[in-house]
Parts: structure tokens; C-alpha cells; sequence
């Protein structure tokens, strides 16, 4: 019986107990579903640079919008929205009409983006204003938070369940799609669209240096266990919603930062992937043959 209320206070008290952390859960999860499936799509890609890169071009969007209207979430958010799509519609030109791969401008433009949001917020803000924007607080989300996060989440599995064949043959066989008549870069601009509102519906759960783990990291864990698109995807939404889960519970039991917590046990889950998924280390070296002396 004291096995079972240690238990229940331990994992399920908090969420029980506590109306902030009902919220952070819900955010979280829903954060889960819709923004691990985008990662699977990045790394088959071979774009899960532009994660990476959009999540910190978001940062002059939002610390602008935040110098301007203060903390107005949809403010911040539509001025993250606008700076993420510059953000990719610039890393396309600059690898289009320069000698520069799309790599090597998306970084350069992720750095600039970096340096350019944080210069503008510790001018301007508070060292408190700072921390919040670049780490987030899942254990902060309101109700508006709340609303943003779940709307764009639903959004998301809509648009993605629509866009869900055009996506996968734009990403196997572009050419084929193109000769059936259909514009690969409408496609692609759909995609980053809905990869641009998950960041930014992240950003105040996670933070802008912290969204794009949440994204990222299922998703390469999912490669490893799956070689169907569809097994990964459903791998990446539940590896992230356990990441969630885990991470919150730590953060309040540890009073850790919920953010970088939640995107520890998303590496943790990682690095037990690299180790005994079917594409992992472990698995390889008992499948190699072993030598008769």
C-alpha cells in the first residue's frame, strides 16, 4: 500500500495536485504529436539543419514584438511566424543565386538571427525576459499559451494528414511529382509553414533554443528502431510525449528548468536508441559473424 501512494505521489500526484502542471502536460503532449511527425520529414530530407536554424531566426521576430507590445503572445507569435519564413525563404535564395549550399547559409543565418535576437532582448529586457524567451517555461503556460499550443497542434495533424502524400513523394521522388504536374515548392513552402508554427507554439513551453529538440531528437531516435515512414512516426510522437512526461516530472521533483529537463530525457531516449535500437550499436555488433578460431 506504501508502495503504491509512494507511486502515485511520485508520478502522479503533480499533475493531480497542480493546475500548472495539467497545462504544461497538455501543452507538451500536444507539442508531441504534431511537432515530432515534422522532424521524421526533416531528416528524410536531409534538412534537419533548418530545424535548428528556423528555431533561432525566430528570436529577433519575437524580441521585437516583444519590445513593441510587451508580453502579447499573439504578438510575439506572429512576429516569430514572419521571421522564421524570411528566415527560409533567404537560406533558399542566397543557396539559389550564390555558390553557397543551403547548409552553409542556414547556418550562417541561424548565427546572425542568434546574435541579433539576444543583443535586442538584453538591451531592451530584463536578464529574467531573456532566460524565459531563449529557455521557455512549460510550467508557466496560461490558458492563452495553452490555446496557441493546442491550436497549432491540431492545425498541424490536419495539414499534414492533407498534405501527407505530397509530402512523401516530394521527399522520395521529386521529379516524379513534378512530371505528374504538381509544383514541388508549393509543397515545400507548405511544409516549412507548419514547421514554422511548431516552433514558434514551442517557444513559450520550450524556449527558442530548446523547441527544436523536441522536434529533432524523436525523430532521429525513430530512424534507428523503423525503416517504414509511417512506424517512424508514430515512434517519434510517442518518444516525444515520454520525453514530455518524464521531463516534467523531473522538473518539479528536482526543481530543474523545465525546458532543457524535458529536452534531456529526449536525449536520454536517444542515446538508449544509439545503444539497443535494430539500427543501433548493440544490435550491429551481434549481427556481425563471429570468426571460428
Amino acid at each position: 500500500m506504501d508502495a503504491l501512494q509512494t507511486l502515485w505521489e511520485v508520478l502522479i500526484g503533480p499533475f493531480a495536485e497542480f493546475a500548472f502542471m495539467r497545462r504544461a502536460l497538455v501543452a507538451t503532449l500536444a507539442l508531441a504529436v504534431s511537432a515530432a511527425p515534422l522532424g521524421v520529414f526533416l531528416t528524410l530530407r536531409r534538412m534537419s539543419l533548418l530545424g535548428d536554424a528556423i528555431s533561432h531566426a525566430i528570436l529577433p521576430g519575437v524580441a521585437i514584438s516583444y519590445l513593441w507590445f510587451g508580453l502579447s503572445l499573439g504578438a510575439m507569435a506572429l512576429g516569430g511566424v514572419v521571421a522564421g519564413m524570411l528566415a527560409a525563404a533567404l537560406a533558399g535564395m542566397i543557396s539559389r543565386f550564390t555558390s553557397l549550399k543551403e547548409d552553409a547559409s542556414l547556418a550562417a543565418i541561424y548565427l546572425s538571427a542568434l546574435a541579433l535576437g539576444v543583443t535586442l532582448l538584453a538591451r531592451q529586457g530584463t536578464q529574467l525576459d531573456l532566460l524565459h524567451i531563449l529557455f521557455g517555461s512549460a510550467l508557466g503556460v496560461d490558458a492563452n499559451g495553452l490555446l496557441l499550443v493546442a491550436g497549432v497542434a491540431s492545425a498541424s495533424l490536419i495539414a499534414l494528414a492533407v498534405l501527407y502524400r505530397g509530402l512523401v513523394l516530394e521527399s522520395f521522388d521529386p521529379l516524379y511529382l513534378s512530371a505528374s504536374g504538381h509544383k514541388g515548392w508549393l509543397w515545400q513552402q507548405a511544409f516549412l509553414m507548419l514547421v514554422v508554427l511548431n516552433l514558434v507554439a514551442g517557444f513559450q513551453t520550450l524556449g527558442t533554443l530548446m523547441a527544436v529538440g523536441l522536434m529533432m531528437l524523436p525523430a532521429v531516435s525513430a530512424r534507428l528502431w523503423h525503416d517504414t515512414l509511417s512506424a517512424q512516426l508514430l515512434n517519434a510522437s510517442a518518444q516525444a510525449a515520454l520525453a514530455s512526461v518524464c521531463g516534467l516530472l523531473l522538473s518539479y521533483h528536482l526543481d530543474t528548468p523545465s525546458g532543457p529537463t524535458i529536452i534531456g530525457c529526449a536525449s536520454g531516449l536517444y542515446g538508449a536508441s544509439l545503444l539497443l535500437a535494430p539500427g543501433g550499436w548493440l544490435p550491429q555488433i551481434l549481427r556481425r559473424p563471429h570468426r571460428v578460431g
